[in-house]
């Protein structure tokens, strides 16, 4: 294998940025390999499955998170090795590589049993999310060429080598959203898997419309949505005016409590309360829930367990976001793991986007030209800003035909934050007029 061919595997299996760690004699199957010094690898590397490996101890509690991984091998073909994760401490944190030997019919074994300084790793994600993997001898030829070349980024304990260059795909990002805001008012639709335009009616299609002007095609997997860019589009009612704009930042189910345990029908009779607006055999569950603030419509609570606000880490990986009754019993929960699957890997590079919408003649969306890039999250920024309140639950919950007839449930778990505090959610947070580029 070349250095040159190796990048046109990577290439053609639809990866833009190949990472490269220079192995120290402990990374092997025996010691596991030292990936990152934080949780800010999730933002890079995709995992399948997240759980909780709890003993009680803070010293030894750890997250193990599996991988679609495969090993490129010198042929230039691919050998899937499905016990491959990556396993997440949160006291120090750090992240290792772990199984990635085990069941594969063509690993590298001779290089990752070793103990042996200078093996380069090489891992990049493809298009769908897979992780393809390479090692090679420190005295290889393609070891040499790679060595060679002067002025790579780094990123951790990594070198980046760009395949396609991630200011291109910013750029063209922009050039985008400028030609999308430029039209004006735009006709609400959607596109189906197969790329055919349909009518939207719904009151929230703006997500919709801004995703059928770029070609985004509904998918079976969770990557972000254009060009490695989360797009987040939220409505407001004056292009000038988008710092107090409410924004969803995700709608995950419970994992736990009595909603999980005993459905949300149940939940709704026991913790819901009547329509305000008098709609008949209607039970709601809503209003903005803080942390450590007891709701007046629910009576309830929610709590961050797990988490030290004062040192900003996961003191606990069975740690959750909870709703507590009166009693201390937890209602419902949502589970440190669960989120963490999604959040580093979804918002690692987020774009807000500011719309407006009219029903007359029909329902259109306008675009607006003044956007926010978010550049690089941690799950710990979004506890932290969710401790103080910034980040908060507003589901929209209800159960029709509560007593009568079928009930029929509507489930909406929300939590959100105001477009003014996306800052803090991100290392880099930038507000960019389209129109003075």
């Amino acid at each position: 294998m070349t250095l040159e061919n190796l990048f046109r595997v990577f290439d053609n299996y639809g990866c833009q940025k190949v990472f490269v760690k220079s192995l120290s004699p402990n990374d092997n199957s025996k010691n596991q390999v030292y990936l990152a010094g934080s949780f800010d690898l999730l933002n890079v590397f995709p995992i399948k499955e997240i759980i909780s490996d709890s003993s009680g101890d803070w010293e030894r509690d750890r997250f193990k998170a599996s991988l679609n991984f495969s090993w490129i091998t010198d042929e230039g073909n691919l050998s899937p090795a499905p016990k491959s994760q990556l396993i997440l401490y949160p006291k120090y944190p750090e992240i290792r590589f772990s199984g990635f030997l085990q069941k594969s019919e063509n690993p590298p074994s001779d290089l990752m049993t070793v103990r042996l300084a200078g093996r380069l790793l090489f891992m990049s994600v493809t298009n769908r999310g897979e992780i393809l993997g390479y090692v090679a001898h420190p005295d290889s030829s393609l070891a040499t060429d790679f060595n060679g070349i002067n002025g790579l980024q780094a990123y951790g304990v990594f070198k980046v080598y760009e395949l396609k260059s991630e200011k291109g795909a910013r750029e063209n990002l922009l050039s985008e959203l400028y030609r999308i805001h430029k039209i004006g008012w735009i006709d609400s639709k959607r596109l189906d898997k197969d790329g055919s335009i349909l009518s939207c009616l719904a009151p929230n299609c703006g997500g919709y419309t801004l995703e059928a002007e770029l070609g985004i095609t509904p998918n079976g997997f969770s990557e972000p949505d254009y060009l490695g860019w989360e797009l987040k589009q939220f409505g407001v009612s004056d292009f000038l005016r988008t710092q107090s704009a409410i924004i969803t930042l995700m709608t995950p189910e419970p994992t736990g409590g009595f909603y999980k345990e005993q459905g949300v029908v149940e939940f709704l009779r026991k913790y819901g309360y009547p329509d305000k607006n008098g709609k008949a055999d209607r039970i709601n569950f809503g209003g903005i829930h803080k942390v450590g603030l007891v709701h007046p419509l629910t009576n309830l609570n929610m709590e961050l367990i797990g988490f030290d606000h004062g040192i900003g880490k996961i003191r606990n990986t069975d740690g959750r976001i909870a709703l507590l009754d009166k009693t201390g019993l937890e209602v419902a929960s949502w589970s440190f793991a669960s989120l963490l699957k999604h959040w580093n890997r979804k918002h690692n590079l987020a774009c807000y986007i500011p719309s407006m919408s009219q029903t007359q003649p029909n329902r259109q969306y306008q675009f607006g030209n003044s956007i926010i890039l978010g550049t690089g999250t941690v799950f710990t920024l979004l506890l932290k800003e969710m401790a103080v309140g910034n980040i908060y639950y507003d589901p929209g919950i209800k159960l029709e035909n509560a007593t009568k007839g079928v009930p029929k449930a509507k489930r909406r778990s929300q939590f959100r934050i105001k477009s003014g505090n996306l800052g803090s959610l991100y290392k880099v947070n930038e507000q960019i007029d389209l129109l003075k580029l």
